[in-house]
């Protein structure tokens, strides 16, 4: 069996700093392959108080949710215009910085492509209807359904158990909640803030996702009566994308952590509530592999590398390594002291040995 089959990770995940101009914006992805994206994830680096802006191809691209709020869907059509070929393009709405004169953004593009649509009652997949946009090359896909209020299994279209999904409800001001798979399937996580919930079996029936469905309780914020609900999908694909746990050692030559591959990507949630336990994300687009010290922060609307008004790059280090990354200064930021367990996704920018067996990148 061949190390990947994700020789060249910019078919399916792109990273894109562009500066806003106030106007008609056409972002061009600087990848080596052209990718149209079908979700795109925009954080304004430069300035505090402005939201993560998150749209996709199944919702519209007018139909905004932000990973830092619990709002409803709103529909923005002068913010994300388009999905294009080769990126994306902005109107005039210079709102939460997307497109602000002047103003740096990053943008975090994931390609799925494959449109699909189940009648749960005629294909027996599933126990209510979903539809959405898959890509079992990436693992990847994106799903839409309506609440029921009780258990239910929705299909999610990719040919394996997704091991990571997010999910939204679109109509009403509610959480966002993420089920992981190195945690109990009845804990489920939350995007927009830094808890660590307890045990509740109404988030996903305490159920781990099939190769078919994903199961969802009563809870209304994964399950709500006629709501409209999104659900991002992620299967793990071996020298692309990643999915664990690691644990700290205190120390400022700290934990490493595993992915098989050299990340482009990461995201850090330390399994803890307190004042510093963020959902961390990294990016070696916008900073050097070492050390990578300018974290932005799902949970927030602060600017890159700040936290609550004061620099983090003191604390939050990693360095991105040629098969995963490194924690740095352990003890000094959220991924915490000895013994505190943390959970995270990665997505690659070379994997570590490509399918004919040369190593790639090496560091």
């Amino acid at each position: 069996m061949a190390y990947t089959t994700v020789d060249n990770p910019e078919l399916y995940f792109q990273s894109k700093i562009y500066t806003g101009n106030g106007g008609t914006n056409a972002i061009t992805l600087d990848g080596s392959e052209n990718m149209q994206p079908d979700w795109v994830w925009i954080k304004d680096r430069d300035t505090n108080n402005n939201s993560h802006i998150l749209v996709d191809s199944v919702r519209g691209a007018s139909k905004n949710v932000h990973s830092n709020l619990t709002n409803a869907e709103s529909t923005k059509t002068d913010r994300v215009v388009s999905f294009d070929s080769d990126g994306f393009t902005l109107g005039a709405d210079s709102s939460q910085g997307a497109n602000d004169n002047g103003s740096s953004q990053v943008a975090w593009c994931w390609k799925a492509g494959t449109s699909f649509s189940n009648d749960a009652s005629s294909t027996g997949i599933g126990s209510i209807d979903s539809s959405g946009s898959f890509n079992n090359d990436a693992g990847f896909s994106i799903v839409s359904f309506v609440g029921t209020g009780s258990n239910a299994t929705v299909k999610h279209g990719l040919n394996a158990a997704p091991n990571f999904i997010i999910f939204k409800d679109r109509s009403s001001s509610k959480d966002w909640f993420v089920y992981h798979q190195s945690i109990s399937p009845a804990r489920g996580l939350k995007l927009n803030k830094s808890d660590y919930p307890g045990n509740d079996s109404s988030y996903f029936q305490d159920t781990a996702p099939s190769s078919s469905v994903f199961s969802v309780g009563s809870a209304n914020t994964v399950n709500a009566s006629s709501n409209n609900m999104i659900a991002y999908c992620f299967v793990e694909k071996k020298g692309y994308s990643k999915f664990g746990t690691f644990t700290s050692n205190g120390n400022d030559s700290g934990t490493f952590a595993y992915c098989g591959f050299t990340p482009r990507w990461i995201m850090i949630k330390p399994l803890v509530s307190d004042g510093w336990s963020h959902w961390y994300i990294f990016d070696t687009k916008r900073d050097h592999p070492q050390l990578n010290d300018a974290p932005l922060y799902a949970n927030l609307d602060t600017r890159e590398a700040y936290y609550g008004g004061s620099p983090a790059s003191n604390y939050s280090q990693i360095d991105i390594l040629s098969n995963g990354f490194k924690i740095r200064r352990d003890g000094n930021w959220g991924v915490g002291g000895s013994g505190q367990a943390s959970a995270f996704m990665a997505f690659a920018e070379s994997p570590f040995v490509n399918s004919n067996g040369i190593p790639t990148n090496a560091k």
